[in-house]
Parts: structure tokens; C-alpha cells; sequence
């Protein structure tokens, strides 16, 4: 039924390839500390957060690629990954910094 095909990664181990690069985590910061400020603010003010994940998955992808001219999905998932992480730790402080004055 099935013939079992080679799997081929996207990225092949023998290829040497940047990820952890100062681009990307220049890159990341700024956006960790955008996203995380406009978290903030939208969870003090309605109480909720909305996830910045892909947001920062596309502006990652879209700086990378056309105004950086690289085209390295490993620099791209690092930018992701903080810029993530900014708004995670901007959602923690919001829930529970309130929580300590009341």
C-alpha cells in the first residue's frame, strides 16, 4: 500500500547554518519588549492577553528575509522563540503584580 519515502529535513545536518546570531537576538528583544509593553497594557486595561506568537513569527520571517536578504529559517524560529518568550513574562507579571496589592 504505502511505499515509505526518505524522510529529507528541511535543513540537512551536514549544512552549517547561523541561528544564534546578533541579528537575531537584536532583533528578538525588540520585539519581546513591543509585544510585551502592548501585552501589558492590553491586559491591565481588559484583562486578557492574546498570544504573540505568530505575530512575531511573520515580522521574524519578514525582516530576515527582505530586509536582512538572508534566508535562514533557524535565525527566523530564534527571533520567534524570544519575542515569545517577552510576552509570556509580560502576561506573568500583569496576573500576578495586582493579585500582590489587593
Amino acid at each position: 500500500m504505502d511505499k515509505k519515502k526518505d524522510f529529507k529535513p528541511y535543513i540537512p545536518a551536514s549544512k552549517v547554518t547561523p541561528e544564534l546570531t546578533v541579528t537575531s537576538i537584536v532583533i528578538g528583544i525588540l520585539l519581546a519588549v513591543i509585544f510585551g509593553a502592548a501585552n501589558a497594557y492590553l491586559g491591565l486595561r481588559v484583562g486578557m492577553t492574546v498570544s504573540a506568537s505568530i505575530p512575531a513569527a511573520v515580522i521574524a520571517m519578514g525582516v530576515i528575509r527582505v530586509i536582512m536578504k538572508k534566508n535562514s529559517i533557524l535565525e527566523s524560529n530564534l527571533v520567534q522563540t524570544i519575542g515569545s518568550a517577552g510576552e509570556s513574562v509580560a502576561a506573568g507579571a500583569i496576573f500576578t503584580i495586582p493579585a500582590l496589592f489587593l
